[in-house]
């Protein structure tokens, strides 16, 4: 067994990069499947502007 990547032969490189490889693809399927589990689509809220508001140091409201 070689413990150092310097002196690793092909072979080792090579199932390196298909472990990381499988690995990430792991990973981002997951993260794939784990949104598609709600039917519950975003919708945007509308939010209507309301009467001005003045905040001051007293943390007390002060509506004008």
């Amino acid at each position: 067994m070689n413990h150092s990547i310097h002196s690793a032969d092909r072979s080792t490189h090579l199932k390196i990069v298909v472990v990381a490889l499988v690995a990430g693809i792991a990973v981002a399927a997951l993260g794939i499947f784990a949104r598609t589990g709600s039917d519950n689509t975003q919708t945007a809220h509308v939010v209507k502007v309301g009467k001005p508001v003045a905040i001051t140091s007293s943390n007390a409201s002060l509506v004008r």
